[in-house]
């Protein structure tokens, strides 16, 4: 697929020494929505921010759309779309002016049936003529996704774009992301929520300390790294682990009264039937059993913590 952003070893340190990002190759495909994952500090917002122009990097390139970020900054910049954690826009401008005022910044002709179609997109036609101040938070954040969608972009960078915002309000915006992404608008967005980037992204990357540690597509993602579990909840409690079991990957909880069975989803044997035989054999009886997947949190915990070898295994 066609790539529309391409970082090639791209590195920033800061004047006091820390070095934000760490020879970071990625190539975003256009029209997919992808989420970077990190803790705080772990190089996401310095990543989007040098994309976007408004830090400088070290070392390394970046082209957007087919534009050098730096050589031919003022092209590759029309093609962005930058939506920032901070809600900074005008508190007394009214939300009509705020956007109209920002499409002439990127020198776009006045398109007034293209913005007023935004602002409907976005909830936002009946607050035209309302000053900024007077909205929720709710309210300005779609009004810095109306902002930054006011010049047309290609791509959208949204920086926590739900950040404070609540569950209903937080859905809204999903199914809103998708649109712009079916209009051929391509996305990335860093969020804390993995529930959003499971619900949302087409492909996941993950940043720590710096470095980007995979980038995959979702659902390969949680199928590669993900594990299942299998619970079995014994009729009698056990004190310890049978010497016989010990070399399974069991673990006894609940005090006893469940035995964890953890396997690999990608093996053709998941050893599942050696073990009701062994435990059978055994004459310990279960009365009930259940299995669960990992979720992408802990996916990302796993990553986080693991670090590179671990995306690699």
């Amino acid at each position: 697929m066609q790539s529309i952003i391409s970082i090639n070893k791209l590195s920033k340190t800061y004047a006091s020494g820390f070095q934000a990002l760490k020879s970071v190759d990625l190539e975003i495909r256009k029209g997919e929505i992808l989420a970077l994952l990190g803790p705080n500090g772990a190089g996401k917002t310095t990543l989007i921010s040098i994309v976007c122009g408004i830090v400088n990097p070290s070392s390394g390139s970046v082209t957007a759309d087919g534009h050098d970020i730096v050589r031919d900054y003022r092209a590759a910049r029309s093609k962005i779309g930058l939506v920032p954690q901070e809600l900074s826009t005008d508190a007394f401008e009214t939300v009509w002016a705020t956007v109209k005022f920002s499409r002439g910044l990127f020198g776009k002709p006045p398109n007034p049936q293209y913005l007023e179609k935004v602002l409907r997109d976005l909830s936002l036609w009946d607050k035209k003529d309302s000053k900024i101040m007077t909205l929720s938070g709710g309210m300005k954040r779609r009004v810095l996704i109306a902002k930054a969608l006011s010049h047309e972009p290609t791509i959208l960078f949204l920086d926590e774009p739900t950040a404070g915002v609540d569950v209903e309000l937080r859905r809204d915006m999903w199914q809103m992301v998708r649109n712009l992404r079916e209009s051929g608008v391509t996305i990335i967005l860093t969020t804390h929520y993995i529930e959003e980037a499971e619900e949302m992204a087409d492909r996941i990357g993950v940043i720590s300390k710096g470095e980007l540690i995979l980038v995959e597509d979702k659902h390969v993602l949680m199928r590669k790294l993900g594990k299942k579990q299998l619970t079995l909840q014994l009729q009698t409690p056990l004190q310890r682990l049978p010497e016989e079991l010990s070399g399974l990957a069991l673990e006894l909880t609940d005090e006893g009264h469940a035995l964890v069975y953890t396997f690999d989803t990608q093996t053709e044997e998941t050893g599942i039937a050696a073990l009701l035989k062994r435990l059978g054999e055994l004459g310990i009886d279960f009365k009930d059993l259940h299995s669960s997947e990992s979720s992408l949190e802990e996916i990302f915990v796993s990553l986080v913590h693991g670090g590179k070898q671990e995306a690699r295994a």
